[in-house]
């Protein structure tokens, strides 16, 4: 059985509904926004009915607001005499997994170039980044701090110390797919998102079971193609779906740059294509540490190592340019239990 935060089974925007006839219909009808359960701008959430949570990647705006009102509320807990216990500053705890399985031990991601909407359009060059990316992450100090999550271990470990079998450093892009031979939907939502997921395990030969341990899906759409939210609610998110091969995870990942400075654009004067691998590299690192949201490795706020650390300008874990085998690129710090001690915070390399 699937293992996870528990969620309201409400949808928000529907409160004002007057007759429940109208209100199903809208429901089976409108995608569903991004909901927020906890306070926080990023984490789990239920995007459509009938699907696994999500695990969003919060816009610059929303993480902005969200630490400005942690900051006010530090202080007024200062003032008051009372100590902070913000979650945010909580490390990370494995959750059990899933079918055995919590994180990714050997990370491969297949990368899918959804709809015939890339045909000669990419004016961002986003393909040829998100590749490239790929292929130099591989064995990275910015990607080695998920080796100190595992799996194998108990529910509730916060240090595995040795125990179970840790993530893995070593991923490939194990395959790319530009599956153009039709459009995408316009407005994707969830399910054809998953849909598209299990198509691409098909594609790649991932048919047996537990083919896709380890394996992550990253779905691209293209340029003017997002599901509803995007740069507004979200600047990505990763889930799971249940297959004849097993459970699949897989990452929606927008086109970054139409949402300009919201999802990255010249974040912390990184150029205007810094959202690219910034947000994907977020979500990789998530998948990796939390494969099947979210049975892996959360806080007990339920926010993964990249949420913890998303849109950081300044100080330790500020996002920056990394040296990769395949060039520069820009990544923001992932949650390490291990920094400080202990106590935990934000890196961009370990240990």
């Amino acid at each position: 059985m699937r293992k996870h935060i528990p969620a309201p089974r409400f949808v928000i925007p529907l409160l004002g509904c007057v007759f429940v006839g109208a209100c199903s219909a809208l429901s089976a009808q409108t995608p569903q926004d991004p909901m927020n359960y906890d306070g926080q701008p990023g984490g789990v959430r239920l995007l459509e009915e009938g699907q696994p949570v999500a695990m969003v990647h919060p816009t610059v705006e929303a993480m902005g607001n969200f630490r400005d009102n942690q900051a006010r509320e530090a202080h007024a807990r200062e003032a008051q005499g009372r100590v902070q216990q913000a979650s945010t500053t909580s490390n990370l705890s494995y959750h059990g997994g899933t079918g055995g399985i919590g994180v990714e031990t050997a990370p491969r991601v297949y990368l899918v170039f959804w709809g015939s909407q890339w045909n000669n359009n990419d004016p961002s060059g986003e393909a040829t980044i998100l590749q490239n990316f790929f292929n130099g992450v591989g064995g990275s100090s910015w990607q080695n701090s998920v080796t100190q999550y595992c799996q194998g271990v108990a529910s509730g470990t916060v240090f595995c110390s040795g125990a179970g079998t840790a993530a893995g450093n070593n991923t490939v892009l194990a395959g790319v797919w530009p599956d153009n031979g039709s459009s995408a939907p316009s407005r994707p939502r969830q399910s054809q998102l998953a849909n598209e997921a299990v198509r691409a395990a098909q594609h790649f030969g991932n048919t047996a079971a537990g083919s896709n341990a380890s394996v992550q899906y990253v779905i691209a759409t293209a340029t003017h193609n997002s599901s509803n939210g995007f740069g507004t609610q979200y600047c990505a998110w990763h889930s799971s779906t249940s297959s004849s091969a097993g459970t699949i995870a897989y990452t929606n990942l927008p086109y970054i740059t139409d949402a300009g400075a919201s999802c990255g654009a010249n974040f912390n004067g990184l150029g205007p294509n810094a959202g690219i691998t910034i947000v994907e590299g977020h979500e990789m690192g998530e998948t990796i540490t939390d494969q099947f949201p979210s049975t892996g490795w959360t806080d007990s706020g339920g926010a993964e190592n990249g949420d913890k650390c998303a849109w950081i300008s300044s100080g330790q874990g500020a996002s920056a340019y990394v040296a990769l085998s395949t060039g520069s690129f820009p990544v923001q710090s992932l949650w390490s239990n291990a920094f400080n001690g202990g106590t935990g915070g934000c890196v961009l390399s370990y240990p």
